[in-house]
């Protein structure tokens, strides 16, 4: 993936995306240009015309980028092959506005795998927000659960919003808090 910082771009074809941080979806059309501002976890936040926009990396083709693959599981994959996966690919989730994981930020409190009858799985996750009132609750919370869901064999993943307990710094990895500088 190019996509780098300020990389300028022109809108190829008309393409969902996402105001942040309102969250509320519209759609860009051909010929609006722009930068992009983050380009992290196969999902791109660009500014147009003094906004910021989040577009999902199945539709990066639409602003001049590679789209991304979908996740792949070993042959005879366990309910533990599946859930390392689901945790791999929440680390390409982030939150449009700070350019750090929502793993690393400490925001998924659980993941658990249930196998099904039929061989497929259930997902069920929990996670939060860095601030109870982030308008971008249900769009990370649709990035989540349509992230777990390309998974192979992931029937539903169950993605579920709580503020119990509370977010806090404290919950970041070391690594997060020295690239933000909160150490």
């Amino acid at each position: 993936m190019r996509g780098g910082q300020n990389e300028p771009f022109v809108v190829n074809r008309e393409v969902r995306a996402v105001i942040v941080p309102a969250g509320q979806e519209v759609n860009l059309k051909p010929g609006q240009a722009g930068y992009i501002t983050q380009a992290l976890g196969g999902s791109f936040t660009v500014y147009i015309d003094g906004n910021l926009f989040r577009i999902s990396g199945t539709d990066a083709d639409a602003i001049g980028q590679e789209t991304v693959a979908p996740p792949e599981l070993p042959p005879n994959a366990t309910e533990e092959d599946v859930r390392k996966l689901a945790w791999d690919q929440m680390r390409t989730c982030y939150d449009p506005e700070i350019p750090i994981n929502i793993v690393d930020l400490g925001l998924v409190y659980e993941c658990d795998v249930n196998a099904n009858e039929d061989g497929s799985r259930n997902v069920d996750v929990k996670i939060t927000l860095t601030a109870p009132g982030c308008g971008m609750g249900d769009i990370l919370v649709a990035d989540v659960r349509d992230k777990i869901e390309r998974i192979p064999t992931v029937r539903v993943a169950r993605v579920e919003l709580t503020f119990d307990p509370p977010w806090s710094q404290s919950m970041m990895t070391e690594a997060a808090r020295l690239q933000t500088g909160m150490f």
